[in-house]
């Protein structure tokens, strides 16, 4: 986590697949698989984890910085399952800050590819709030603390 901001992803096992992975928001901690990613086969999915969780992390980015000077609101995905998903609600209303909320939806991971999760996102209706899985901070911070992140598992390798 960066000093600003209470949200890290993390790789938490190398073996991959299935409890691998560690969502830290505030002082709420999500552990879960990183399947999905392994049985990424679409054109922009990458052979390695560490690189899978990297675009993975890239999308989340874009779609962050997307939010600034504008506000609005971006889905990011962390937790794929056969009956859902799990999804950061990045919130802003003014461009400048964010409240990030992590929660469920009732879209099947199997559904989408990680490596290209954008076009699923305006499709999360149902989002259901993790109680006390909530921070709030700058999008700058938050820009800055997902290139950590990034940098992170990028560096985990295969």
């Amino acid at each position: 986590m960066t000093a600003s901001v209470a949200l890290r992803f993390e790789r938490i096992s190398p073996e991959g697949d299935h409890r691998d992975l560690r969502l830290h928001i505030g002082a709420h901690r999500h552990t879960c698989d990183s399947y999905y990613l392994a049985i990424d086969e679409s054109p922009t999915a990458v052979q390695h984890l560490g690189s899978g969780l990297a675009r993975l992390l890239d999308q989340w980015m874009e779609q962050v910085d997307e939010l600034r000077g504008t506000g609005g609101i971006a889905y990011l995905p962390y937790d794929f399952s056969d009956q859902c998903t799990a999804w950061l609600r990045v919130s802003s209303a003014d461009g400048g800050t964010a409240d990030v909320q992590a929660g469920w939806s009732l879209v099947e991971g199997y559904g989408f590819d990680p490596s290209n999760y954008r076009a699923t996102a305006p499709e999360i209706t149902d989002f259901e709030p993790i109680s006390n899985a909530q921070i709030a901070c700058s999008l700058e911070d938050l820009s800055s603390c997902l290139v950590a992140n990034r940098d992170a598992l990028a560096a985990t390798g295969p």
